[in-house]
């Protein structure tokens, strides 16, 4: 080989070391490039929230991100979610870091504060995280209690002051420079970068991940589907309440006019909308649906079988408040401690209301309802009079004042037996005993009236 064709054979291949040298160096780093994956929480920290949050970190730890984003603005919410939110970020091992785009109150800092990195645009504020009523009322202590000691753990856990964390819940809790005592910690964000709360201000989330080392990285962005658009909208409270009221509503009708039917499909549909989305969510668990249908069974007995209104009826009415509110709270059976302080409470008396609000809207609008032109068309109005020939039944009076034995027991309604046939028979003047002898006084649509025959 001459110098002319070596010097061309070491050329060439210089030429192909080098393409395999910057195309495994591009796959390495393509390989390599870090992913980020971004949700937000943007309305009241409620089951929507956390259904969101769930689902987000079930797809990000599928895909093996780097880090996850949150981008926050929220005035707080319901502490029951806001702690199941905070334990799920607290579990994971992938690095969380929170966007605070404007407000982070409440719930919302009790949230922040379990994540790993917290920045907040300029501007924004942290803080104001006391237990309130629906009313926006501070709550008695035994409730701040709980509520500083798990702000308290979570700062401790994610290296943090837990002082100034239980200064956002406790106005008696004073931090020289911050606050005075008597009044809630709020920190605006240059008070936040100052106290060592947050990681820094910023305008973009770009700054945050050039902060992170990630300015490079895939963003991901959570997409939220048709479904977990619909769960959220169901199990919303002020739905719930509507659904409610429909159930009972419909229940109402329907033992009102029975066999009508449409009032008995409304409150189908309504008890379907009501615990399918909170049984998979998970708060409605098989028990709780079981002790609404043993609820109804017991007010069915108690209205169409048991004479008088009892023991029965009141266990129905008991059963079915229960198994509404369990439902929309997590619980282990009869272990609420999950719940969060008073949020049992807010859930019964969401029940009651809406029970309360259906039996006065019947009351009021029933009759109308029932003669409305739209209502008519559903139901069969014509009526068979005698005038036109129907006769509900022939009348045999060679059963009047025949002697017999009751086959099952009258209250009022049952079965007797005459000259080896059965009849449907209703008791007068009381409860009749199976097996007690009895005497035909009439015979009227299909029902043999009998009464207690007395030996003399």
């Amino acid at each position: 080989m001459n110098s002319k064709t070596l010097k061309r054979f070491c050329l060439l291949l210089l030429g192909v070391v080098s393409f395999i040298f910057i195309f495994t160096e591009r796959s390495i780093a393509q390989e390599e490039q870090a992913s980020v994956y971004r949700f937000s929480i943007r309305e009241e920290i409620n089951a929507s929230a956390w259904r969101t949050t769930q689902q987000a970190y079930l797809k990000a730890e599928a895909e093996n991100v780097d880090a996850i984003l949150i981008e926050m603005n929220t005035f707080g919410g319901l502490i029951n979610f806001a702690d199941s939110i905070r334990s799920r970020i607290l579990d994971s091992p992938i690095k969380t870091i929170v966007y605070i785009n404007h407000n982070a109150a409440s719930a919302g800092t009790l949230i922040s504060l379990a994540c790993d990195k917290i920045y907040m645009t300029r501007g924004s504020s942290i803080g104001a995280a006391s237990v309130v009523d629906g009313e926006g009322e501070i709550m008695p202590e035994k409730y701040q209690s709980y509520m500083r000691a798990l702000m308290r753990a979570t700062a401790e856990a994610t290296n943090r002051d837990p002082r100034i964390a239980e200064a956002f819940v406790d106005p008696d809790v004073d931090v020289p420079g911050l606050k005075e005592k008597g009044k809630l910690l709020s920190l605006t964000s240059g008070e936040a970068l100052k106290a060592g709360i947050t990681d820094g201000e910023v305008n973009s989330i770009n700054e945050i991940l050039d902060a992170e080392g990630l300015g490079n990285a895939v963003l991901i962005d959570h997409q939220i589907t048709w479904v977990d658009s619909v769960i959220g909208f169901l199990t919303n409270p002020a739905v719930q309440g509507f659904l409610i009221v429909l159930i009972m509503g419909g229940i109402y009708f329907e033992m009102s006019s029975p066999g009508i039917g449409l009032p008995f499909i409304v409150a189908l549909l309504s008890g379907l909308l009501y615990f399918t989305p909170l049984y998979i969510e998970g708060f409605a668990a098989n028990w709780e649906i079981l002790l609404f249908i043993i609820g109804l069974i017991l007010l069915v007995l108690e209205i169409f079988v048991i004479p008088g209104f009892g023991i029965a009826g009141i266990a129905g009415i008991a059963f079915v408040i229960c198994s509404f509110a369990f439902s929309m709270v997590p619980n282990d059976v009869f272990d609420f401690s999950l719940t969060g302080p008073n949020l049992l409470f807010r859930s019964f008396m969401l029940v009651i209301i809406s029970i309360v609000g259906a039996i006065v809207l019947a009351v009021i609008f029933g009759r109308s309802i029932i003669k409305s032109r739209t209502f008519k068309r559903l139901v069969l109005e014509d009526e068979q009079n005698s005038s036109k020939g129907y006769v509900s039944s022939v009348v045999d009076f060679s059963l009047i004042d025949k002697e017999g034995i009751a086959r099952t027991d009258l209250r009022p309604s049952g079965k007797v037996e005459i000259d080896g046939k059965w009849y449907d028979a209703v008791a007068l003047g009381g409860y009749i005993i199976k097996g007690t002898m009895v005497t035909v006084e009439k015979h009227e649509n299909y029902n043999l009236f009998v009464r207690q025959k007395f030996e003399v």
